[in-house]
């Protein structure tokens, strides 16, 4: 066997070692503790509601009828296809008539077929996150159907098990009314937070504000508030009376998740960030515009440094979570108008519209010194990592954007040559000033900077 081959060999078994058959137990230990407690949470609230909940043969139908309808919704993203990542949906629509017109258990059990079904249907994920996914929805459910009956029956342990006939009822007045939407709303802040929170934990950075208080997050919510709100209304009415209400909700779903799948061939899928042929095309948007009106712009090449030595030292997962880490960091120190991508491999690619050679350099070095500072860890091991960056200013370095990646990707080779972890300008010679014969200077002529005179060491290799 040929020595690079036993060096291949070598490194696959060692990554093979150090991979746990449980992936739950290579996660931050954080995001452990609240994955167990909240499925520790929820299996308890079933054992204990179980026990006081009476099985009635109206709420397994209305129960039976919800999930039917669920299922469907899921049928319907399969044949749409769904996205990869942290997706939105409209299964809340089916959530929300369980929480008001069904006793808390059930609002424990309708995630697991569900779930189960977006498992085995749809795409196959982690488990761990899926259970937790499930138990977050179930908990979620419960402690708002609880406190919706509980209200109603004037005593929590009595909420257990009120019968279908006496939410109806209540649903119908206006306080009831009013109640509900609370109680709707509790849920969905509820699984919000606990979503939001496994998100933090497991990546590097602010991830959770955004999937908090974006304005599209919060529309859907809204729409999946009426939705549920309208669907437990029509349940009070007749079970059967859902099949007037799935289409509108399926066609809801569908018009989401079209969307989605129009943003998800715009960006990158390990780190949501824009892919180069988007970032390629607003950039270069960005920079006709700044050239008509006379203003500044910078381009950077950010480069992590001995990636592939990560790659093959920690395993390729690993290398996934820092490129998650440094996009997230690079996004979180970066101006709203900002364009930033992934340029392929470790490199990310950023335009800065409106930056001189001077805020760029201060903007680049910020960046260097985040992700020098970020707490990356593999089996225990903390791994720093560094990047390296070349930057190019509009009208000193090029005339357009791939005037501006050339001098930029020369001034990278210069940062990778220079010893890494730093920020590099081109090489920008200056042309020898015309002498007339008296030895005066021509006075119609300035001595200004090249733009195509960039330079890179030959020692400067990149990774």
């Amino acid at each position: 066997m040929a020595v690079a081959e036993r060096s291949a060999v070598g490194r696959m078994r060692r990554w093979r070692r150090r991979q746990s058959p449980w992936p739950l137990l290579s996660q931050p230990r954080g995001l452990v503790v609240l994955i167990g407690a909240v499925v520790c949470g929820a299996l308890l609230l079933a054992v204990g509601a179980g026990s006081l909940t009476p099985i009635r043969g109206a709420e397994l139908a209305t129960f039976a009828a919800l999930v039917a309808c669920a299922g469907l919704c899921v049928e319907a993203m399969r044949r749409l296809g769904k996205p990869s990542g942290l997706t939105r949906d409209l299964l809340g629509a089916w959530w929300l008539p369980t929480v008001l017109m069904l006793p808390p258990l059930y609002s424990l059990l309708i995630p697991v077929p569900v779930y189960l079904l977006l498992q085995f249907r749809i795409r196959r994920a982690v488990v761990h996150r899926r259970v937790f996914n499930a138990a977050s929805v179930g908990v979620a459910g419960f402690a708002a159907s609880a406190l919706f009956h509980g209200v109603v029956a004037g005593d929590w342990s009595d909420g257990l098990s009120l019968p279908l006939e006496a939410t109806e009822a209540a649903v119908s007045s206006a306080r009831g009314a009013v109640l509900a939407l609370a109680c709707c709303a509790v849920f969905t802040v509820l699984n919000n937070l606990a979503v939001a929170a496994a998100v933090s934990l497991s990546a590097t950075g602010a991830a959770w504000r955004k999937m908090l208080f974006d304005r599209e997050a919060l529309i859907v919510d809204g729409v999946e508030l009426c939705a549920g709100i309208t669907a437990a209304i029509v349940t009070g009415l007749s079970p059967l009376l859902l099949a007037v209400v799935l289409p509108p909700v399926l066609l809801l779903q569908r018009s989401l998740l079209f969307e989605q799948l129009q943003t998800a061939a715009r960006t990158d899928p390990k780190t949501g960030l824009l892919n180069a042929a988007t970032w390629e095309a607003e950039a270069g948007a960005e920079i006709v515009q700044a050239r008509r009106a006379g203003r500044s712009a910078a381009v950077l090449i950010v480069d992590i440094d001995h990636f592939k030595a990560v790659n093959d030292t920690y395993g390729h997962l690993f290398g996934d979570h820092v490129l998650l880490g440094v996009a997230t960091t690079l996004t979180g120190q970066l101006r709203a108008g900002d364009v930033v991508g992934r340029f392929g491999g470790e490199e990310f690619v950023v335009l800065l519209p409106g930056a001189d050679t001077a805020e760029a350099c201060r903007i680049a070095e910020r960046l260097r010194l985040r992700v020098g500072r970020m707490e990356m860890k593999a089996d225990g091991t903390k791994v720093a990592i560094t990047v390296s960056l070349g930057l190019a200013v509009l009208s000193v370095h090029g005339e357009d954007l791939v005037g501006l990646l050339a001098a930029a990707d020369l001034a990278l080779y210069r940062a990778k040559g220079a010893g890494r972890d730093r920020v590099c300008l081109p090489v920008v010679a200056r042309p020898a000033i015309p002498v007339q014969l008296g030895g005066e200077p021509d006075s119609d002529r300035e001595a200004m900077p090249s733009a195509t005179g960039v330079t890179a060491p030959e020692s400067g290799e990149r990774d």
